[in-house]
């Protein structure tokens, strides 16, 4: 017989995570995200989600299959149920957080949807297409990194303007790494070294692929 807390869980609604991003490419801070929600969050399954056409990005990424071949790389191995989706890479026209939500409503009906972002994305929310009907339908982490100066004070969500009623956050605390895609590319542009800050499999990709190179 199972106990009692187990019991109850197999009860509840599943709990679906869902993240995204461009990981371009996918780093080591990226991993450790992925690995505190499923830590901390109680989650059934993750979504590790690698957007297609960026409506909010300034500059061009790096072509899909590219970016899908590396966020696998980096996520396959991870203890759980994480699933690299492809759905946005191959949605024609701009990709909305809110068309994914959506179709995984449709996929699985009473599931308890996870949107998981950093403190800066959740600071924008108001933003993105459709912020308010998003926190109508997931439940929003917002991934706080540990900071070394000793400063507490942190982005409180429910600061937002405009933020509708019944709107829910859960906190997820990582570690101190300051590490950014952008510096990656510079590097790698450069033929630094960025066996430190990305997966194995994805510096070798990088490499073998001759990404982020000017030249």
């Amino acid at each position: 017989m199972l106990p009692s807390s187990s019991r109850v869980r197999l009860m509840e609604a599943q709990r679906i995570g869902v993240f995204g991003g461009a990981f371009d490419p996918p780093h080591n801070a990226h991993v450790a995200l992925a690995e505190a929600a499923m830590a901390q969050l109680d989650l059934d399954e993750l979504h590790v989600i690698p957007t297609g056409q960026a409506w909010h990005k300034s500059r061009a990424l790096t072509p899909k299959e590219d970016r899908l071949a590396m966020t696998r790389l980096a996520f396959g191995d991870l203890k759980g149920t994480v699933v690299v989706d492809s759905r946005e890479v191959l949605r024609d026209g701009p990709t909305y957080t809110l068309d994914t939500l959506h179709e995984l409503q449709r996929e699985q009906p009473g599931a308890q949807l996870v949107l998981i972002m950093g403190a800066d994305q959740a600071s924008a929310l108001p933003t993105w297409h459709g912020w308010q009907d998003i926190l109508g339908i997931a439940i929003v982490s917002v991934a706080y990194r540990a900071l070394s100066t000793g400063n507490t004070a942190r982005f409180d969500p429910k600061s937002l303007p405009g933020l509708p009623p019944g709107a829910r956050f859960e906190a997820l605390e990582l570690p101190p790494m300051d590490i950014s895609a952008t510096e990656i590319r510079r590097r790698a542009a450069l033929g630094v070294d960025i066996s430190s800050l990305v997966p194995p499999t994805v510096a070798r990709y990088i490499d073998q692929h001759h990404l982020y190179r000017t030249a």
